[in-house]
């Protein structure tokens, strides 16, 4: 796969070219919240049993019980992915599954995680969980086996025409499929969601599906399994968590995040429908019906962002009374700019000045315009469910809550540096958690060679409440 070296600087140029045309945000007041309305489900096998509105709702506090600290996560180490070309400049989409791998070894990490491979064909694949070793050298590691080949689980929505696309993935246990998000670097009100069945050789995809009245840019690249005690009484009959943290201010100022269940819209819905089953948990800006671009400013901003974060990957831990909504990703650190990797700033009008004032296209690997900042680290961030359930019942702003605890990932990397000569603009991609051992896995990209690398936690004996 190293012809990427060739045709992607075209690629990404062609991105950077249409990028130039991005707004800033813009200042609105406050949207009004409103609480979730009861939610009439579609009859069909496929739909997870419902529980409605009609239980006394418990407080957000009595539900959430204390949260996840940094320290309850203990690093366990890493393993590598199989030796396939397949998964080279991989890390976008990963999730676990309970039921996987059932003649494996008895390691002590039972189950498999399907994950999305190389970032231009993003095909999916079924491996084994080896047991993690901590060391500095990657030769110490042990390989992840492949237990289903690579193979497209979206009936062909990705193809060669998208502009960087993308493709978040979660097994849903109650509906026993695997869900899915796809899309591109830049578009608007477009198909993003569909499910697929475990067996990748016959992936009977249904699908893809327009969110209702939610842009592309908040919706369509991570996506996780939301615990069903917390969704039977605050999302009812939506065990999916979706969204999008997209660099610049097209998703808003910090992640979006909202719960469905697209059982509720059919079994399955049509191909194009649109979902309306939808509660959202985040958004950083208000979403003007018809307006891709969330309108925004300082006041509803995650406290600290700035344009060049990306927060790839996420996941809803649990451990006994203890949780916590994680965002996993690259955190852009000191000054930001809008222009190239070496410095230069490219101002949104200079095309429009007279005479114009655009700056010289710098040499590659410097020549991919976008967001960028002086420094980056590879961070968690946690949410507390507690938060959510506020705004999913209506009590705050979608973007009141605010991340309570962050967790610096640099220590347990292999290569915590970003490289422009090899396209390695994230440290780390998507996230993963086996809920049952309370085990979450990460992606390091591009850590052995052009592959990623998954490096495993579990959370501590002390995160657990008696």
């Amino acid at each position: 796969m190293r012809w990427i070296k060739t045709f992607w600087p075209i690629y990404l140029l062609l991105v950077g070219i249409l990028a130039c045309n991005l707004p800033g945000g813009s200042a609105l007041g406050p949207e009004a919240g409103s609480a979730p309305e009861g939610i009439e489900s579609a009859p069909g096998s496929q739909r997870p049993a419902q529980t409605g509105f009609e239980q006394p709702l418990q407080s957000a506090d009595q539900l959430s019980g204390a949260v996840i600290q940094p320290e309850d996560l203990v690093y366990l180490g890493a393993f590598r992915l199989p030796d396939d070309p397949g998964w080279e400049y991989s890390g976008q989409g990963l999730t676990y599954y309970p039921a996987g791998d059932p003649a494996g070894p008895d390691e002590g990490f039972p189950g498999s995680l399907f994950g999305v491979g190389h970032d231009h064909t993003l095909l999916v694949s079924e491996i084994s969980i080896p047991a993690p070793v901590i060391s500095e050298n990657l030769d110490d590691l042990n390989f992840a086996e492949t237990l289903q080949p690579f193979a497209d689980i979206t009936g062909g929505a990705i193809t060669e025409e998208l502009a960087l696309p993308l493709l978040g993935l979660a097994y849903e246990q109650t509906s026993d499929k695997l869900h899915f998000a796809w899309g591109q670097h830049i578009q608007d009100f477009e198909i993003s969601h569909g499910w697929a069945s475990l067996d990748l050789s016959n992936p009977q995809t249904a699908g893809t599906w327009l969110f209702d009245g939610y842009s592309n840019y908040t919706t369509n690249d991570y996506i996780f399994e939301i615990p069903r005690q917390w969704a039977d009484v605050y999302s009812p009959g939506q065990y999916l968590a979706t969204g999008r943290a997209r660099e610049g201010p097209w998703s808003g100022n910090g992640p979006a995040l909202f719960a469905y269940g697209p059982w509720n819209d059919g079994d399955p819905p049509a191909p194009g429908a649109t979902l309306t089953s939808i509660t959202p948990l985040l958004r950083y800006g208000v979403q003007q019906p018809g307006e891709s671009v969330i309108v925004t400013d300082e006041s509803m901003a995650v406290n600290g962002r700035l344009d060049a974060d990306h927060w790839g990957g996420a996941a809803w831990l649990t451990a006994g009374e203890k949780s916590a909504v994680i965002f996993v990703g690259t955190k852009a650190l000191g000054s930001a700019w809008y222009g190239f990797a070496n410095g230069v700033v490219w101002d949104y009008d200079c095309a429009d000045q007279n005479p114009p004032a655009c700056p010289d296209l710098p040499e590659w690997p410097f020549d991919n315009r976008g967001f960028w900042a002086e420094d980056y680290q590879a961070q968690i961030i946690f949410y507390d469910p507690a938060d959510l359930a506020a705004v999913a019942r209506g009590e705050l702003e979608t973007w009141a809550p605010q991340p309570y605890a962050t967790l610096v990932l640099d220590d347990y990397l292999f290569d915590p540096e970003l490289n422009h000569a090899e396209y390695k603009r994230d440290l780390v991609g998507a996230a993963a958690f086996d809920r049952e051992r309370e085990l979450l896995f990460i992606v390091e990209r591009l850590a052995d060679e052009y592959k990623s690398v998954i490096h495993m936690f579990r959370l501590a004996p002390n995160a657990v409440t008696p």
